[in-house]
């Protein structure tokens, strides 16, 4: 009787995990409709392609390779994981009807498939900022290299086990681990490909590009929203019995309320400073809420979640301004959204997690950060030489579509701007 409840708690939790890594998978398409959204049109099909193959070049570097980098079975040191391929078989029923503290309570697969749409949504994060302006191909060797190998190194330093996990640093779903170390790399690349033709004026002066698509950018922000709540409940990793069914339903209600405040709070913001209420500034609020939560979803209660959410809404709009003055360009705000709300996080977890130390938070923020940048810089430097990572001035201006993809998103229109 015992062995027929673990399997059936091993099937619920197993269950549970997979439908956590299909919310999250769906944040490709939130991801997707975002960027396509905040460019111009004579963008958008190359944006669309940029984010459709670095999911599957994500899961599939992912299944060859990087997760058992991430999760080696033998690592060599705390510091270097081993070098294996593929994946292994799955747990037996012998190993989950054993019981104990060692026995498997979710499969094996459903790990992976788990961390690996965690592996794409990092990757995301990077098409964003380098939009308009940085050529396709290019841009997936930097996603093989990153998914492959950049990525999973710093995800075993903490989830796989290394030596920030021992350190003491905490980071729950991913402020850091995803969304700061994806927007590492972004910076990198921001910096490698530099800002789009006429963004900013020869006497400093900031000239917007306003997004072609806004309701698709909405809709994009809603369906990343929606697929949080796999990224933050799925990653309580169990849900069968009444101690995490409750866990999980508190990270949901903490998830949604740090949204719905950063989305409220860079809308104040907004308003205060520009005189109007930005609704793209009011789209990355809500982000910025849910990145500063994704650190420790679980332990706040409702009332600090608000307050985490509506901090990271008040850092994204300052943090979006910054960037231009330093004439950092970044279409979507992937840097500040992901970057800077996702630093937040990590030390909003002091607020309520009694094992997290600032020293653990500050030297796990910095190792990573570090990391993310220096490797992705040194690869983006490479790959320049051999490919170059931008088309020419004619070709940018004319549109990535038609250079890269050779098709227009609206052909019935003539968009060239």
């Amino acid at each position: 009787m015992e062995g027929n409840l673990l399997q059936l708690s091993y099937a619920l939790d197993t269950f549970y995990f997979l439908v956590s890594a299909v919310l999250v998978m769906w944040m490709a398409a939130g991801f997707a409709m975002l960027e396509a959204g905040l460019v111009r049109s004579k963008n958008t099909v190359e944006i669309l392609t940029k984010n459709a193959l670095l999911y599957s070049i994500a899961c599939t570097m992912y299944l060859i390779v990087g997760y058992n980098i991430m999760y080696p079975g033998d690592p060599i040191n705390a510091y270097l994981p081993n070098l294996s391929f593929f994946l292994g078989a799955d747990n037996t029923v012998a190993a989950v009807t054993a019981g104990g503290d060692n026995a498997p309570y979710y499969s094996g697969m459903s790990d992976f498939f788990f961390q690996a749409v965690f592996a794409a949504a990092t990757m995301s994060i990077v098409s964003g900022a380098i939009a308009e302006r940085m050529k396709l191909w290019p841009f997936l060797v930097f996603a093989v290299v990153t998914t492959a190998f950049i990525y999973p190194m710093e995800g075993y330093w903490k989830w796989g086990g290394g030596w920030l996990d021992q350190l003491g640093f905490q980071d729950f779903a991913g402020s850091v681990v995803v969304h700061m170390a994806g927007a590492a790399a972004a910076l990198a690349a921001v910096i490698m490909v530099g800002p789009r033709i006429g963004r900013y004026g020869l006497n400093g002066e900031i000239r917007a590009i306003p997004g072609a698509n806004l309701p698709m950018a909405t809709l994009g922000m809603f369906i990343l929203w929606m697929g949080w709540f796999g990224f933050n409940g799925g990653s309580e990793l169990m849900v069968s019995n009444v101690s995490e069914a409750n866990s999980v339903s508190k990270i949901f209600v903490n998830t949604n309320a740090a949204a719905a405040a950063g989305m409220i709070a860079a809308a104040l913001l907004s308003k205060f400073m520009f005189g109007k209420t930005d609704l793209t500034m009011v789209i990355n609020g809500a982000l910025a809420g849910l990145v500063s939560i994704t650190a420790e979803p679980l332990a706040p209660s409702a009332g600090l979640a608000l307050f985490i959410g509506a901090v990271g809404g008040v850092i994204v709009v300052l943090s979006v301004v910054l960037m231009d003055k330093v004439k950092l360009d970044d279409p979507v705000g992937a840097v500040s959204v992901h970057g800077t709300a996702g630093i937040w996080g990590i030390f909003a977890v002091l607020f309520s997690n009694n094992d997290a130390t600032f020293m653990g938070q500050l030297i796990g923020s910095a190792a990573i950060f570090i990391w993310m940048f220096v490797a992705s810089l040194i690869v983006l430097f490479i790959i320049d030489k051999v490919m170059g990572l931008r088309p020419s001035e004619e070709e940018e201006i004319e549109g990535m579509d038609v250079q890269e993809c050779g098709m227009e998103a609206y052909p019935e229109f003539d968009h060239k701007q």
